[in-house]
């Protein structure tokens, strides 16, 4: 075992505060990370409210860039000094018909986390990527394109595969229609990434200030929905249907808004489903889910990245504010993602 110094939950509180820690020594298939950027997700701020009612201590963080320091004695993929990225996702059973089918995010027996999950193998709880180092079987790892900024990448690795694998499942690609419902840190990737794959893409948002923004990443059109006649303007017009709102809502006029076959896939699922049967049944419309990605689809997201340039728009502070961040966060003041610097 080594000692990692990383940020940990505090019991009764909603920050972290410093804590040293043991992480594994390397088993033959597995790397060590030195991680210099780790994106802030708002499930690192569920993480870490439920953390506080118990006494063990947890570190988050899902998402990360960084240089392997050290490889195991069977890896083949990986070399010291090479940049990696890893996700929300370090290990599955491998043997169920998700795994094999490299979709170990379904994983039958469940994946396990990269904080808050359970070692396969020796059965300790893992902690999260707010550390100076990081030890991850390399099938777990992915290869940043040299070109991209490693810091925006890290978004990537959470927000950005979980739009991804819908898109690619629903064959998104030119003459498609695709919707995107809020443009916070799911959202602005969805459009981003649906627009280089030649959609054409609507964005619905409750804010009007929003507008501006959307059409910045790539938007062809914005809707207001809170706009009866506006909505209703949409009927039969989107393919796809991203959901990445947080909150509850009513899904029924975004059903109204697919065309014949049409999906809406909810990514923000956060309780109860509301919506009329009818405007599902009406038109042959799917109603679906996804999350997180396999890895597969998560080399396949940072390749195509890569190609056209594309991370997440991100605001970087030094891990000394991660406080600021989880209490910026908390409020949702950010535009569109938190990225901490371990090196700053």
């Amino acid at each position: 075992m080594r000692s990692i110094d990383g940020y940990a939950s505090v019991h009764g509180g909603s920050g972290v505060a410093p804590w040293t820690f043991q992480r594994r020594d390397l088993r033959p298939d597995d790397i060590a990370v030195g991680i210099d950027y780790c994106g802030v997700c708002h499930s690192d701020l569920d993480a870490l409210a439920s953390a506080a009612q118990g006494p063990a201590r947890l570190v988050p963080g899902h998402e990360f860039t960084g240089t392997v320091t050290g490889v195991g004695t069977t890896v083949t993929r990986f070399a010291v000094g090479q940049r990696v990225a890893v996700g929300n996702i370090v290990d599955s059973c491998g043997t169920c018909a998700a795994c094999l089918a490299d979709q170990q995010n379904y994983c039958h027996a469940f994946p396990t986390l990269t904080y808050g999950g359970v070692d396969r193998h020796d059965g300790l709880p893992t902690q999260g990527g707010f550390s100076e180092e990081y030890v991850v079987r390399e099938d777990f790892a992915y290869t940043v394109p040299a070109q991209l900024d490693p810091a925006a990448v890290a978004p990537l690795m959470c927000a950005g595969v979980t739009v991804w694998e819908p898109l690619r499942r629903w064959q998104v690609g030119p003459g498609s229609t695709v919707g995107v419902v809020g443009i916070g840190g799911l959202g602005h990737l969805a459009v981003k990434l649906a627009t280089a794959l030649g959609a054409r893409v609507t964005v619905f948002t409750t804010s009007p200030a929003k507008a501006d923004a959307a059409y910045l990443l790539g938007a062809d059109d914005v809707v207001l929905s809170t706009d009866d006649a506006a909505m209703a303007a949409q009927s039969d017009t989107q393919d796809l249907i991203l959901d990445t709102a947080s909150t509850p809502h009513d899904m029924t006029p975004y059903l109204r808004a697919l065309s014949m076959d049409g999906t809406l896939c909810s990514l923000g699922i956060t309780g109860r489903l509301e919506f009329d049967p009818m405007a599902l049944l009406i038109g042959r419309k799917s109603l679906a889910a996804a999350g997180s990605g396999g890895t597969r689809a998560t080399q396949e997201l940072l390749d195509f990245c890569g190609e056209h340039g594309i991370t997440a728009d991100v605001e970087v502070l030094p891990m000394a504010a991660v406080d600021e961040a989880l209490d910026r966060l908390r409020r949702n003041d950010v535009c569109y993602r938190f990225v901490l610097d371990l090196n700053a």
